[in-house]
């Protein structure tokens, strides 16, 4: 085996450009060897959902083939990171390991573990940041403390320098003999996963998505980005999540760009980097409300409730349609996020927790740090929060953002016959339209599971209780 050769162990970050632990082992002018290792169970609850491991497993063969394009591989191994990074670090005669950092709070604590027991092999170990535009613990306010509230946060970010992406290695020194690797299937064995059809997972798809997004949905963005029945939005939340396109690649490709320091797009790059912010300095949060207050809050048990969420059949087309994306391909729309989230914390009054878990198995972009901000922004309770008594209307939400029905009709089809006038309640149809697009309401879609001003009224009261507490 090669002596004084790298290890560099990819986790979320599974592109060649702008690879800051690869760069700096490149540098070291010695065999280079890649490796992913999965371990799930490190991870606690928060082990990648079934729809992250579909991404995952086609990820992890792009950048295997990424790699054999420069000279190299990928090394996969399955079980204790640390356990395999000693076996590869004795197997290969590697003097370091470089990896770039993540942010959730047991994988923090296991790469100290892992840092401190390597070095103390004599292993040179070092992390990078190969994720975020600027590090969680270098943003503070006036007074030395987290930000809790976006904007003052984003205007501090935006007046620091952005650091270039770093270039794509053009070959990567291979050791003489390569370690052994394993083959990891990770697909789950579920018929939805079909519809994941519509993804390129790589870096070469989030490439693809970053060009389109800029030629086609850029200029419109502040007004498509709440459009579901259009392709307005970027869609590069996996890619960035997985790290197969980083912060700072974007940032370079929009600044060049007019008035792009003005972009509502680059806020929304700004939101994921305050989710990681917020999940850095407020650990807790994954599991508990920001706001202590509400921990009294008493939510409701309704399984019947919950899975007529989960299964897109509460009688809310709007609601209803969004769920039924999320299932069939992975994904949902941000605008539809909001009105689905808003139905299930304040309409049926369930855990925004039930939620954070189910958008973690169904999500290919499941990224603790922005699925924890979301749920707890919509609930009320987290870092600037919407406040609990903004409550999504899903009638109106779905007239205002889907006027023609383009998107209810897609997923939704079974009442796509209805005029665009009762679309968006289909309970307040006359009988007459009904009979016309040849729909029984309770037998071809189901009438609504709870009356939205009723459900507003009790939500509201709800919240009065904990308040007056």
């Amino acid at each position: 085996m090669a002596n004084n050769s790298t290890i560099v162990w990819f986790r979320l970050d599974l592109r060649l450009s702008d690879q800051p632990a690869l760069t700096a082992a490149i540098k070291r002018s010695e065999p280079v060897i890649p490796v992913f290792i999965h371990d799930p169970e490190s991870e606690g609850k928060w082990r990648p959902g079934a729809a992250s491991d579909w991404w995952l497993h086609h990820s992890l063969k792009n950048l295997d083939e990424e790699l054999r394009a420069v000279g190299s591989r990928l090394i996969v191994r399955r079980g204790d990171s640390l356990t395999e990074l000693r076996s590869l670090v004795k197997e290969t005669g590697a003097t370091a390991v470089y990896w770039n950092r993540r942010y959730e709070p047991l994988v923090i604590a296991r790469d100290a573990n892992i840092k401190q027991a390597l070095g103390g092999d004599g292993v040179e170990v070092q992390s990078f940041n190969g994720a975020l535009l600027h590090e969680p613990w270098t943003i503070q306010n006036k007074a030395g403390n987290p930000f809790r509230v976006f904007t003052p946060y984003w205007r501090t970010c935006v007046t620091l320098d952005v650091a270039k992406p770093l270039a794509r290695p053009r070959k990567i020194g291979a050791p003489k003999k390569w370690p052994g690797s394993e083959r990891l299937d990770l697909l789950p064995k579920l018929n939805w996963a079909k519809g994941f059809k519509v993804w390129s997972p790589g870096e070469q798809g989030a490439q693809s998505n970053l060009k389109r997004f800029l030629s086609k949905a850029f200029v419109d963005y502040g007004e498509g980005r709440d459009r579901p029945d259009r392709v307005g939005t970027s869609r590069l939340s996996p890619h960035l999540h997985f790290g197969e396109i980083s912060p700072r690649q974007i940032w370079a490709a929009v600044s060049k760009l007019p008035q792009w320091r003005h972009s509502q797009f680059l806020a929304e790059i700004g939101w994921r980097e305050f989710a990681h912010h917020l999940l850095y300095h407020f650990p807790q949060t994954a599991e508990e409300p920001l706001r202590p207050e509400f921990k009294k809050f008493r939510w409701r048990k309704n399984a019947a409730a919950l899975k007529a969420w989960q299964s897109g059949q509460t009688g809310y087309p709007i609601v209803d349609a969004g769920m039924r994306e999320l299932w069939t391909t992975g994904w949902m729309h941000n605008r539809v996020r909001m009105i689905v989230a808003s139905f299930l914390i304040k309409d049926l009054l369930i855990d925004w927790r039930e939620g954070t878990q189910w958008f973690w198995d169904a999500l290919v972009d499941a990224d603790l740090a922005s699925n924890t901000l979301g749920w707890q922004w919509t609930a009320g309770c987290g870092a600037d929060a919407s406040p609990f008594f903004r409550i999504f209307n899903p009638t109106s939400q779905g007239e205002k953002f889907d006027g023609q029905g383009d998107y209810v009709r897609r997923w939704c089809p079974e009442i796509a016959r209805l005029p665009d006038r009762w679309l968006h309640q289909p309970w307040n149809t006359p009988a007459a339209a009904l009979q016309n697009a040849g729909i029984v309401l309770g037998r071809d879609y189901p009438e609504p599971i709870v009356n939205h001003g009723t459900a507003r009224h009790i939500a509201l009261e709800a919240f009065q209780r904990i308040k007056g507490a």
